[in-house]
């Protein structure tokens, strides 16, 4: 396995990679004012040549519709993972070439997760003790899930590659 070293970092790398797999599809710097009805953004006029921008105004139910164009369907992904966590390799697969990773990049092994139930996180972050009751303090209570209120959901079909 060859891993070459990030050239500013992994801090660069996740900025660079954040910048295009977390962006919306217009940025607020783009939209220029909301005026009752109406919004107005800028876009890139291609008939005037290129770099120049005009200022559009939509009303506002038709600047929402284009904008749910780019809001991806149930079962769409944005970001498929190859290589080193590709869905087609094992877990064990997955540990063994993290492990190569992290000795190319020279990076430790991560600290293992604290798990605590929700009874110690509501102690410790709340101070609130979830087997006193909280009327007249009896100590030993117990806490029971509640049956679903509706069926559950469908799985997700799978989308189109």
């Amino acid at each position: 396995m060859y891993a070459k070293q990030p050239l500013g970092g992994p801090e660069q790398v996740l900025a660079y990679l954040g910048r295009y797999t977390h962006r919306v599809a217009i940025s607020n710097e783009r939209i220029v004012g909301i005026d009752g009805q109406e919004v107005s953004f800028r876009v890139r006029a291609h008939q005037a040549g290129e770099g120049k921008r005009r200022t559009i105004r939509l009303e506002g139910s038709e600047f929402i519709r284009r904008f749910l164009l780019h809001v991806l369907p149930p079962g769409f992904k944005r970001i498929r993972h190859y290589g080193l966590l590709a869905p087609a390799s094992t877990n064990a697969s997955h540990k063994r070439r993290l492990a190569q990773a992290r000795a190319a990049l020279q990076q430790p092994e991560p600290d293992p997760a604290i798990v605590e139930s929700v009874a110690q996180f509501m102690q410790r972050a709340a101070l609130l003790d979830l087997q006193r009751c909280p009327c007249c303090g009896h100590v030993g209570l117990r806490l029971t899930p509640l049956p679903p209120t509706r069926p559950a959901s469908l799985p997700l079909t799978r989308g189109p590659p």
